[in-house]
């Protein structure tokens, strides 16, 4: 009966061991396509120079996010996402912001709010997302 057991075990031990041995096979991924850039052609000028390919139309900037993917933005004020920040910025109140249910205010140190007419509670930057300590690092 133990020699059974035994032998069992060592089985198994072997088998199991086999396959901490092995790495799995990963298969290679397909080669990336690269198409050939498309771009106006520069001819050489009579004089053997190349000639300056005609400028580039300045990229139009984009606007400014509204709204965050990650936030939900305050009820009921007018705001705008700063994704440098990190937050949204009221709009009406100076140095007024919101992120997760949480107002934050600048006055000459940080103090934090459930409501953005206060209570106000005082914090230090370790208290505001980090976006906005950054920003206002004395």
């Amino acid at each position: 009966m133990h020699s059974t057991v035994r032998l069992t075990l060592i089985t198994l031990a072997l088998g199991l061991s086999a396959c901490t041995v092995h790495e799995p096979y990963e298969q290679p991924e397909p080669p990336i396509e690269r198409l050939p850039q498309q771009g106006p052609v520069v001819k050489p000028a009579p004089g053997g120079q190349p000639s300056t390919a005609p400028g580039k139309p300045a990229a139009i900037p984009k606007p400014m996010p509204r709204t965050s993917a990650s936030f939900a933005p305050p009820p009921g004020g007018a705001s705008h996402w700063d994704p440098k920040l990190g937050v949204y910025v009221l709009e009406k109140q100076p140095n007024t912001f919101y992120r997760q249910r949480t107002y934050y205010r600048y006055d000459n140190g940080w103090s934090w709010s459930l409501s953005p007419n206060g209570p106000w509670q005082e914090t230090d930057s370790s208290g505001v997302p980090g976006g906005l300590g950054r920003a206002f690092a004395q």
